[in-house]
């Protein structure tokens, strides 16, 4: 059985919650990834943020990306799965969601990230085109 362990990006960074948006965007750009978490001080993941909720949720409400906060867009509680969880948990997680990205933790800590690009090396074809259908829309939270 592989394992969500297996299959991340293993020193997946956080953002600090109270880093600015630049700070999270330099990252990014740095990173060269689209997202990442956001940890609180106590090294625990508190949210997820994106390139396209610092774009649509600060920039386009005409917000201070050098005066808001990570801890400002991260909303709700974070999906996650934990490192130990075989593919099909993974891959169904990420369908009823529909999310592109899961942090993996460990311990209560934070130890990787999965993606879309990591099923894809890693899952059938069959299973892969199904996991692409269900989250090609966008988090079912977003969906009108």
């Amino acid at each position: 059985m592989t394992t969500a362990h297996q299959i991340m990006h293993r020193d997946a960074e956080c953002i600090g919650e109270t880093e600015t948006l630049v700070d999270a965007a330099r990252r990014m750009r740095d990173l060269g990834v689209g997202s990442l978490p956001i940890c609180g001080e106590d090294n625990k993941l508190h949210g997820i943020i994106t390139d396209r909720d610092i774009v649509i949720r600060c920039l386009a409400e005409g917000k201070d990306p050098t005066t808001t906060r990570a801890r400002d867009l991260g909303q709700g509680r974070p999906f996650y799965t934990d490192a130990n969880a075989d593919l099909d948990d993974v891959m169904r997680q990420m369908m009823d969601h529909r999310i592109k990205r899961l942090p993996v933790i460990e311990n209560n800590q934070l130890v990787g990230m999965i993606s879309e690009a990591d099923l894809a090396r890693n899952l059938p074809e069959d299973k892969l085109g199904q996991l692409v259908e269900a989250i090609k829309s966008g988090p079912a939270d977003r969906l009108t």
